[in-house]
């Protein structure tokens, strides 16, 4: 177990050199964790793929309750809930494993995410123990089905901007709470619904548990929507819908602070619950690129084609890489808060907030490797994948809800930026110092410091050493400027936010590969070896365009000059050959017929 003293805090890997024995990786998954895998991979081929047509149409409204209760009596809805509570109880990691295979099940992925996430989890992790005791036992097994009630129409991504009311009744023994609320998933056939609603004249919302037997709550007809279209997307209409007193879940007006912590939880297991659905359009791209044949050939025998499959396979290895390193570095914090004396509960949302940074950044990495992927498998698929007969169409729709939901990406960006800065001000993370260091050094004449070039990584991490730099450089620099200001500076915070996620994602690459290499020798490893190296050559020049766009959107005269001759220094790619790695790369997957990483 990870004590606090030693373990990463959230956000510092930009100032940290983080060792590969240190990190997670998927390789590591116990058989235990493989087999809860595997029996869920066969739910999705034998209850979800047959149907899948069925399911979209919305035809039969019973449909999608009857496979949600069955994965219930699986065990797949517990996964995260305590055993005393009629759940699996298992650890973090395992339910981002389960919610990542659940990925590959398109809609029914929503349904499942709703429900085990922002559905269930409120309620485990801020509910008394009678409401524990009550609640959770039918959730974990699938008897009840569970919404979540944020969004309003007037209020997005600024939350507690809603304007649901909940009134206290004249006896004193239930709220009424009336308003409407929009974007609703599951709430067609949900028993449970997670409800924020302002007291009276209250400034922040109060969550509630809400029955639907309560009565006083109506709603529209299901949502037609470009995708997902057999997940149950409604609008809810509360009437004075009366609720008890003891369901009001947390103290009052902690709501905002619940829909917060409960969204870094949703973040993270949207990043890596993209992956599924991204390795099943990986392995039927390879398949269809083998069979389809033009001037005699496969189509995957030519070098664009390969092009394109080895980039999918990248980014898909660097998004799982950055997943469940975060989730691991949660779980651990989780533990070492736990092991100090702090509640379970208390300890998860902890953790969980120390992280949402890396939260954040699981998520719009994962929804924009999705979507990269979706779109090439169009492209391989010509014609037909733009046909509904075959199967990236439907992919292709499904896919872009994930850049929307769980906050925006560019909100995301902005909140990873922001809570960084906020960490910086306090204390909490050491940026200042660095970025300083950073700033002196600009002025310095540069040193030449000899690497030794046979030893893995030793090239690529002085690279990433510099990549830092550049954060440093001008996230220092615009926080100094811009001071108090920098928060309305959307594009330059989404300039900032870009180079933190590609540090991010290219050290964990780097790490995954590194560490496989250590236990299964280099050989073993070239292939993740061969996508670090080509994720780091693509992340510099994506790491030097937005800070160059950032430098010269708040500086002139001499100061950009000394910020762009910097940015030159720290951002020399080594200049391996792409083209020959993704080759490589694709020869090994279409030799497999399968993404194989």
């Amino acid at each position: 177990m990870t004590t606090i003293s030693k373990s990463i805090q959230g956000g510092e890997f930009l100032v940290r050199e983080t060792s590969a024995q240190d990190v997670f990786i998927p390789e590591e998954f116990t058989e235990e964790q493989k087999m809860m895998a595997q029996a869920c991979q066969d739910f999705i081929e034998t209850e979800i793929y047959p149907k899948s047509e069925e399911i979209d149409s919305m035809k039969h409204p019973e449909l999608v309750p009857a496979i949600f209760k069955k994965a219930g009596e699986l065990g797949l809805l517990g996964v995260a809930v305590p055993e005393e509570y009629g759940g699996l109880g298992m650890s973090f990691n395992t339910s981002m494993l389960i919610a990542d295979i659940i990925g590959a099940a398109g809609s029914f992925s929503t349904t499942y995410g709703a429900h085990t996430g922002i559905g269930t989890l409120p309620i485990l992790y801020y509910g008394t123990e009678e409401q524990k005791q009550k609640y959770l036992p039918k959730l974990a097994t699938g008897e009840w089905a569970a919404c979540y009630c944020l969004t309003e129409p007037d209020a997005g991504s600024d939350a507690n901007s809603g304007k649901t009311k909940a009134i206290l009744s004249p006896d004193g023994k239930n709220y009424l709470i009336s308003g409407q609320k929009m974007w609703i998933s599951n709430a067609g056939f949900a028993d449970i619904f997670i409800v924020f609603a302002k007291i009276e004249n209250d400034k922040n919302l109060t969550a509630f548990i809400v029955e639907k037997t309560f009565g006083g709550i109506t709603m529209n007809e299901e949502e037609k929507k470009m995708g997902i279209k057999g997940s149950s997307t409604r609008q809810v209409f509360f009437n004075e819908c009366p609720v008890p007193v003891e369901n009001m879940l947390s103290d009052r007006e902690n709501g905002f602070k619940i829909a917060v912590n409960i969204l870094n939880i949703g973040r993270i297991k949207l990043g890596a619950g993209v992956l599924g659905g991204v390795r099943t359009v990986i392995s039927r791209s390879i398949a269809y690129s083998t069979e389809r044949k033009q001037f005699g050939l496969s189509i995957n025998t030519f070098g664009a084609i390969k092009s394109k499959l080895a980039e999918m396979a990248t980014k898909t290895y660097v998004s799982e890489s950055l997943c469940y390193r975060a989730g691991q570095d949660i779980e651990d914090r989780m533990d070492a808060l736990a092991a100090e004396g702090m509640s379970d509960a208390e300890a998860k949302l902890k953790a969980l907030e120390q992280f949402a940074i890396e939260c954040a950044i699981a998520k719009v990495h994962g929804s924009e490797v999705l979507d990269y992927v979706v779109d090439q498998g169009v492209q391989i698929y010509g014609g037909m994948g733009y046909s509904a007969e075959a199967p990236m169409e439907k992919a292709y729709r499904d896919a872009r809800i994930s850049r929307i939901y769980e906050g925006t990406n560019e909100i995301n960006r902005m909140l990873m930026v922001g809570m960084l800065l906020k960490r910086a001000m306090k204390g909490e993370i050491n940026l200042f110092e660095p970025a300083m260091a950073v700033a002196s050094e600009l002025t310095s004449v540069p040193s030449f410091e000899s690497i030794d070039a046979s030893e893995l990584f030793a090239v690529e991490k002085d690279i990433l050493k510099k990549l830092k730099k550049v954060f440093l450089m001008v996230g220092g620099k615009a926080a100094m400027a811009l001071q108090d200001r920098i928060e309305d500076e959307q594009e330059i915070m989404m300039n900032l936010a870009d180079v933190m996620i590609e540090i991010y994602a290219a050290e964990s690459a780097m790490l995954r590969a590194e560490k496989i290499a250590s236990t299964k020798g280099e050989d073993a490893a070239k292939h993740q070896i061969a996508m670090a190296k080509v994720y780091l050559y693509e992340a510099t020049d994506k790491i030097e365009a937005a800070a160059k766009e950032a430098i010269v959107s708040f500086t002139k005269g001499d100061e950009q000059k000394v910020l762009l001759m910097g940015l030159k220094r720290y951002t020399k790619p080594d200049f391996v050959n792409v083209k020959e790695l993704r080759r490589q790369i694709a020869d090994y997957m279409i030799a497999e017929g399968k993404y194989p990483f």
